[in-house]
């Protein structure tokens, strides 16, 4: 199939082509991030608190699939517009390969290390019983979830956003409808507890597997996945990984993060670690459609770097970070106008929800200018230099923020940590667009 489209089109028309099904698919699932939180917090609050615990390890298990996926992306991308379509095809295959592997290690590993993982961080039996039973049948899923999001960035790379937008729906809805049936226990369906909302969740992920191989079925992708292109190709594996290693690691630098964080909240409550996450599945909600837009961008640059098509680069670059932009203005809106009411879906103790209210409108200062960092390292890892997309990453997850907010919390209590945030991402934007020209050069 003719890709050439991604070369031609006038430049706005076509990121909004691309990015608009990624942003609507985002907004359903940064929607079942919160829906879900929503439903185990009916449970209690040592309910939400189990899954704010489990959130760091439940992000690196995507950050693995995302990460790796993003190299398969950027490297079907940059071999389809450089007219070398065995090299795509074997992109493809032995980045499905390599996905399936991927989830067999993550599901024996995190469901090892989770007892201990979780008692670093409480010794409330119930809290820790809650998140042990949430993350064994949630990680149990892992190798599903990591087939999913390699076809999801493989379907992307060609440019069927709308598969995508339709497949990650399809699990994100699934979820929401099965979470107060199971938890809950609706019609036939016992009560279940935090069980049914890690049964959901793996439903929900099974079924969006399930559509990508519906759709590659019925109408085939112009990349071929099959056993006669499973080659060894060390030269291709490192492409790959080059982009995929530190794709992994800038998100899995925010598990580091969270889990620093709690460690530092911690002695000042269980309160604020639940506060903390709590922000971060609101953050979703932000993060996510902005997200979509860089995943419209990235395969657009990909094609465009490899066909030698520069300037377009730069302007796709340019119109994302607008469009990226726009988004967190009316995040922060909604942070300071209305933060006692997003509180408000998760919690009814009104201590909380006053020190969450707090928190929210400091950290949302940081929303707008936290869009060039994101741009930056999504335009990097379509360009495929994963090593610069990291470094800004690294500022913003662990060597800006970590010891800001280590030595803000010792000043002004707990506080000090949400200002540590704005205040990291005010530093890190100056510096990511700084790598971007660089790098792009």
């Amino acid at each position: 199939m003719e890709q050439t489209y991604m070369k031609e089109k006038p430049i706005l028309p076509l990121l909004l082509s691309m990015a608009l099904p990624m942003v609507l698919s985002m907004m359903v699932n940064s929607l079942y991030n919160i829906i879900d939180s929503y439903f185990v917090a009916k449970i209690n609050e040592n309910a939400m608190t189990a899954l704010s615990l489990v959130f760091p390890v439940q992000n690196l298990i995507t950050a693995v699939g995302v990460g790796f996926g993003i190299g398969i992306n950027a490297t079907i991308a940059y071999f389809l517009g450089a007219q070398k379509q065995e090299k795509a095809d074997t992109s493809a295959t032995l980045g499905v390969a390599r996905s399936f592997l991927h989830g067999v290690l993550l599901t024996i590993g995190t469901i090892a290390i989770m007892p201990t993982f979780l008692s670093m961080f409480t010794k409330d039996q119930e809290v820790l019983s809650m998140g042990i039973t949430y993350s064994r049948i949630t990680f149990g899923f892992s190798i599903i979830i990591s087939l999913g999001i390699a076809y999801e960035k493989i379907f992307q790379s060609v440019g069927r956003m709308k598969t995508t937008m339709f497949c990650m729906m399809s699990g994100c809805i699934l979820n929401i409808i099965l979470d107060p049936i199971m938890i809950f226990g609706l019609g036939p369906v016992p009560r279940m507890g935090i069980r049914g909302a890690a049964w959901a969740t793996g439903l929900g992920q099974l079924l969006t597997l399930v559509a990508y191989l519906f759709f590659a079925w019925i109408r085939p992708l112009p990349v071929k996945i099959s056993l006669k292109n499973l080659k060894f190709d060390r030269a291709l594996l490192k492409k790959i990984y080059a982009v995929g290693i530190p794709a992994t690691l800038n998100m899995a630098l925010s598990s580091l993060l969270i889990s620093s964080l709690n460690a530092i909240l911690a002695a000042y409550g269980q309160m604020y670690v639940m506060i903390l996450g709590v922000y971060y599945k609101l953050q979703t909600f932000l993060y996510l459609p902005a997200n979509g837009i860089i995943q419209g961008m990235r395969p657009l640059i990909g094609y465009n770097y490899g066909a030698g098509e520069q300037k377009r680069v730069h302007k796709l670059y340019s119109y994302t970070l607008y469009l990226s932009a726009g988004i967190m203005l009316a995040g922060t809106l909604l942070c300071m106008i209305i933060p006692g009411t997003l509180l408000g879906l998760f919690t009814t103790t009104p201590q909380t929800i006053a020190a969450g209210s707090t928190a929210l409108r400091i950290i949302s200062l940081g929303f707008i200018v936290s869009s060039v960092s994101i741009t930056s390292c999504g335009a990097l890892e379509g360009l495929g230099k994963g090593v610069p997309s990291l470094m800004i990453s690294l500022c913003r997850y662990t060597i800006l923020i970590l010891p800001l907010a280590f030595l803000l919390s010792r000043i002004v209590g707990p506080t000090g940590v949400w200002h540590a945030f704005w205040i990291c991402e005010a530093i890190t934007a100056v510096i990511s667009y700084t790598v971007y020209r660089k790098a792009s050069v």
